[in-house]
């Protein structure tokens, strides 16, 4: 009979995979999170009023999602996540601290989002774009159901196996229509807040990209 690896190493493998497991959620809402980014200091960094409307994508069992959700009392907060063990959790914290003006929507994030075009003003990741299979479909996605100008956020730090280096990140987001708006945080634990660009704008940029390609071709 073949002997199961030690607990250590099964949870290293979990956390490794990429998609964060819900039976370990209880990592998540390790108080000691705090030290690297404090729910109320991710909130404070959005620009948030009392009716934005809010998408936090990959919310785990909800660690975050209570601070957002206590700053927009008239707007909306939809949590989107592949795992239903994990909106679950999120939804048993959220109600029982008496928020009603949430939603939460299974689906995966590479795919099409479930919202109308254009409905949010701010959309929010915090260490899970790295564990997404297609993250320039799901950045697509994001531009598409954020309003003009809208808001993208995204928070990368260690420990997490999946962390994308900033000057990455940039990289990525910017060509897929987001212009880059301000940095929070050293390289190893940081919030790079984006824009949504105007049409235009994507098109400068991607023509941008194709004539140093083909100034680069033999």
């Amino acid at each position: 009979m073949s002997k199961s690896p030690p607990c250590g190493k099964r949870v290293w493998g979990a956390l490794s995979r990429g998609v964060f497991p819900h039976q370990l959620s209880w990592l998540l809402d390790n108080p000691l999170r705090r030290f690297l980014l404090s729910p109320d200091d991710l909130a404070g960094r959005l620009g948030l009023s009392e009716s934005s409307r809010v998408l936090e994508v990959g919310p785990g069992s909800g660690y975050f999602s209570a601070a957002l959700a206590t700053r927009i009392p008239r707007g909306e907060l939809a949590l989107l996540d592949l795992q239903p063990e994990m909106l679950a959790k999120a939804r048993r914290k959220l109600e029982s601290m008496g928020f009603h003006n949430v939603r939460y929507t299974r689906a995966d994030a590479s795919g099409e989002f479930p919202y109308p075009d254009g409905h949010f003003d701010v959309a929010v990741l915090v260490s899970v774009l790295g564990e997404i299979s297609d993250q320039p479909g799901c950045l697509r996605s994001l531009r598409r159901v954020l309003r003009p100008r809208g808001l993208l956020a995204v928070h990368e730090s260690i420990p997490d196996p999946d962390r994308i280096k900033f000057e990455a990140l940039a990289a990525l987001v910017q060509a897929e229509g987001f212009t880059f708006v301000r940095r929070w945080g050293p390289s190893w634990n940081y919030t790079a807040a984006f824009e949504r660009a105007n049409q235009d704008a994507v098109q400068q940029v991607r023509a941008s990209d194709s004539e140093s390609s083909a100034s680069r071709s033999p």
